[in-house]
């Protein structure tokens, strides 16, 4: 039985004088944070590093893969910020009362019916022929949606489920079973 497990991981703090913006890099309490995941994590057998092309994420992933000296990273659009949102003949699937807000969600951000997420579900929950352990460097809406894919939950139900700075979510894939959320959120090593 082949097992793929996927570390989700937000990245660390933003520098605040940034203004969130995509080239904004991490704080100093950000590579803090980020160092303390790598210690947390150099015992685990990674396949690879994939991160988001964000400037924040990037640097979260270098300093992660200090501790991960033999694990290859790269950039990967798959865990690209966005955010899903539903298009015109999908918004009766979400409450009334979130649609507001993501009428909002700027256009490079926007991911019409998550098409973009689902690709990356069905990208990384696969399972192969060895079990397999990848590290993903993303942020929270993505984290959000991975969990709420494993759940089973509503297509809206990746809002409120919100991931610390450099926090650990797990999900995992077993060839025989339904995918399984085995941690949410750990902020053990922080």
């Amino acid at each position: 039985m082949a097992r793929t497990k996927l570390y989700l991981v937000r990245h660390g703090e933003q520098d605040q004088t940034s203004d969130h913006a995509s080239a904004g890099g991490l704080s100093p309490l950000g590579r803090e944070q980020a160092d303390q995941l790598g210690r947390r994590l150099r015992t685990v057998p990674f396949s690879a590093i994939h991160h988001s092309p964000v400037t924040r994420a990037a640097q979260t992933a270098d300093i992660v893969g200090g501790h991960l000296a033999q694990v290859p990273r790269h950039a990967c659009d798959f865990v690209a910020d966005r955010t899903p949102v539903p298009s015109i003949s999908q918004r009766g699937r979400y409450p009334d009362r979130l649609l507001s807000w993501l009428d909002g969600v700027p256009t490079d951000e926007r991911d019409e019916d998550a098409v973009a997420l689902r690709a990356a579900v069905e990208h990384f929950g696969v399972t192969g022929e060895q079990d397999r352990n990848e590290l993903l460097i993303t942020h929270n809406f993505v984290i959000g949606w991975f969990v709420r894919h494993v759940l089973d939950a509503p297509e809206w139900r990746w809002m409120g489920l919100n991931q610390g700075n450099c926090a650990i979510t797990v999900v995992q894939w077993d060839s025989d079973r339904p995918p399984t959320l085995v941690s949410f959120n750990d902020t053990g090593h922080l």
